[in-house]
């Protein structure tokens, strides 16, 4: 018997992760929650990197957690609910914990914030495949992961490991995003592959999953990131945003089939069921 208890209000917790780090997992999750919000969905975004918070960053939040009685109350940004332990350890202040320390955050975090009424609460975990994401799937029902991954071979070994990570905790893949996939010559208009090609069609292949989205290489997307502004509003006619909005439509088109499967019953984004781990 599962001991794990929802967010009230939350119908679907979406986990962003990636095996390694640096592959843009913080960047996809951002620009996933901006975009399902920009869809007319209530949207939170819950950062659990607490060695790395880089969501306060890439959203333009530079401010103090706000406390109401017992509960934090989220910032909002771009019609999307954030929490961040970035809000509580400002500057450049390191944050040094054990496990059971970043599972109690973890823990407040789910539990402790005012999140309100949510259709999706998208969760950046950090990279790797350790206390977060442990703590996630044994406090939590998660509805599904969606797994960052560059093309190259160094990143596809460790994504590897983090799907085979999720499958042992029996939350499912919602499917792959490949970042960084191309490059697009601004004078000749040819698509590079600079790091290699096909790692997200193998790993679709190989666990039987899906491609969510292949997202081109652009400065544009980390400049968004660095001034607060996510590409898919600073940029909305770009062809970053629409891989964007396209990863989106796709994520809600998986949590909708894997809601099917439990229920028998068409939906359009309700919660999901209890896992055990």
């Amino acid at each position: 018997m599962s001991n794990k208890q929802s967010v009230p209000g939350v119908r679907n917790i979406i986990a962003v992760s990636s095996g390694k780090g640096g592959v843009g997992k913080s960047t996809v999750a951002v620009n996933l929650a901006v975009s399902l919000a920009k869809m007319g969905y209530k949207v939170g975004l819950l950062d659990t990197d607490v060695y790395g918070p880089n969501v306060p960053i890439m959203v333009g939040i530079d401010a103090d957690p706000v406390v109401r009685g017992q509960k934090l109350i989220p910032h909002e940004a771009y019609s999307v609910k954030v929490m961040s332990l970035g809000f509580l350890n400002r500057g450049d202040k390191p944050v040094v914990w054990r496990g059971p320390m970043l599972h109690s955050a973890v823990k407040q975090f789910l539990y402790d914030v005012e999140w309100g009424n949510l259709d999706y609460l998208v969760v950046d975990m950090p990279p790797g495949t350790g206390d977060a994401q442990l703590s996630l799937a044994q406090l939590v029902p998660v509805q599904g992961a969606v797994i960052v991954t560059t093309p190259q071979e160094v990143s596809m070994a460790d994504v590897r490991k983090a799907i085979n990570m999720f499958d042992q905790v029996h939350i499912p893949i919602l499917g792959v995003v490949e970042n960084m996939s191309y490059f697009i010559c601004s004078n000749c208009s040819e698509r590079h592959h600079i790091f290699g090609a096909g790692g997200g069609e193998e790993l679709v292949k190989r666990f039987r999953t899906s491609l969510l989205g292949q997202i081109p290489l652009s400065t544009s997307v980390r400049e968004g990131g660095d001034i607060g502004v996510p590409i898919v509003v600073g940029a909305p006619e770009s062809e970053q945003a629409d891989v964007f909005r396209g990863i989106a439509e796709n994520v809600v088109k998986q949590v909708n089939i894997l809601e099917q499967k439990g229920t028998g019953l068409p939906v359009i984004s309700m919660g999901g069921g209890s896992f055990e781990v």
